[in-house]
Formats: C-alpha cells, structure tokens, sequence
C-alpha cells in the first residue's frame, strides 16, 4: 500500500511540475539546468548529465558534456578514464529507442575492459549506483545520451512514461538554446578566445596572464564575459562549448 500511495503522490507531483513548467519563457542553458535539477529530484534520482554521442573514438567525454549537475572532480576522473565512446552506454543507446536502467559504472563503464572497479567506486562515492538512460535526437538528427543516477530502484512502466516524456518536453526546450548560444560565435572577442584556448590546454589563470602578457584579474574578466555570452554556468563549460562551436 505504501508503495502504491508513494507513486501516486509522485505523479501527482509530476503533473504539477509539467504545468508549472512555461516553456514559452525559459531561453538559456542555465534556466534549462534548473529545470533539469527539480526533474531530477522528482524522479528521485541525484545527478542528471546530458552529452552529445561521440562521432569517433578518440572524442573525450569533456568536449561533449553540454549539461550535467556532476561535480568538476566526477567529470575530470572520468574524463581521464577516457572510456566514454566504448562506453556500454553508447553501444546500448545505439542499439534502442528504449530508456535504460542499470548500475551507473557499468553504463558508464568501457566495453571488455578492466576499469569497472575504478569506475565503480567513483560513482557509488556520490550516491550515483543506478541509472535512467534514454537517447534523444534534435530535429536535424543529432544524438544525445540523457543520463539521471541516484541511488533508487528501477521505475515502473507508468513512472517511465513519465520520466520519458519529461526529459522529452526538457530537451526540446534545451534544443532551442542551442540557437540562441549560436549567436556567441559572432560575440566572443579575440583575447576571450585566446583564455579559452590556453585553458583548454590546461593552463593555469596564473599562466595565462604571463603567457598574454596581461594581469590576472583581467584573465579572469575574460573568462566571465566568455562563460557569460557563451550562455555557460561555469568556466569548464564555457571551454567545452567553444569547443563544439570551433571557436578553440
């Protein structure tokens, strides 16, 4: 009975979030991540990440991370593990239209590989055990894996349905930034270009001052007007969004 009576408050609660929701008026990645945060949590899930799927195995997972509320040290460790276009994830979502659930390090895990444990213990260590994995496509045909972990069990089909069509109705809606961010091509001024290109590299602020022959307090003002028209909410997405742009 208790079960019964948690899932009906929950889709009460995602009926309310559905209405509550005015597409019309969100425009930015940052309003977008927002609402991902509330559907995440709707769901009972902890962590969302949305990232294009790689065209090619040498693409880190860095550079196509668009949105995700994982921490810099989650994306950095498994970006070094550089598993992401083997991934059983990416081989699963290519092969079905249908959502996914299963243990986190194995989806996220490369294919005959060793790494699970490593893998394993970085995501259990932030309450990521399971995942809801579904892939998505905008309306020129690109794909992306939207990915939600946390430590529930596994929806039921009406749950699914929802959760689907959610994540559906937020991508839509994450599909139209993507022409607005567009405009930040033009936008970006020469030495923000050239902060971000250094950062990529893995320089330092401290570094790209001495290397561009400017202070630090300006490095960091053109990372903040950079990550501001780049339409990013931090300085390690405004880097991977000049990156898919080719600004870097």
């Amino acid at each position: 009975m208790r079960d019964r009576d948690e899932l009906a408050l929950r889709s009460e609660a995602y009926a309310d979030f559905l209405s509550d929701m005015n597409s019309s008026a969100i425009h930015t990645e940052y309003e977008v991540l927002h609402l991902m945060r509330q559907c995440t949590a709707q769901f009972g899930f902890s962590h969302f990440m949305i990232a294009r799927l790689p065209a090619g195995e040498q693409q880190r997972f860095a550079e196509r991370l668009v949105l995700s509320s994982w921490s810099s040290d989650i994306v950095r460790e498994y970006d070094a593990a550089a598993v992401f276009p083997a991934s059983q994830l990416i081989a699963r979502l290519r092969r079905t239209k249908l959502p996914i659930f299963a243990e986190t390090a194995v989806l996220m895990n490369a294919q005959g590989e060793n790494a699970i444990d490593t893998i394993g213990t970085l995501f259990a260590g932030h309450a990521m055990r399971n995942a809801f994995a579904v892939l998505l496509h905008t309306t020129q045909g690109e794909a992306f894996a939207v990915l939600l972990s946390g430590p529930r069990t596994e929806p039921d089909r009406a749950e699914t349905a929802d959760l689907y069509l959610t994540l559906l109705q937020l991508f839509e809606i994450l599909e139209r930034t993507f022409e607005t961010g567009a405009s930040a091509r033009e936008k970006l001024s020469a030495r923000e270009i050239e902060c971000l290109r250094w950062a990529a590299a893995g320089k330092s602020s401290d570094e790209i001052a001495i290397i561009l022959g400017i202070s630090v307090y300006t490095v960091s003002s053109y990372f903040k007007t950079a990550t501001r028209k780049l339409d990013a909410v931090n300085r390690m997405q405004a880097i991977a969004r000049a990156m898919r742009m080719k600004l870097i």
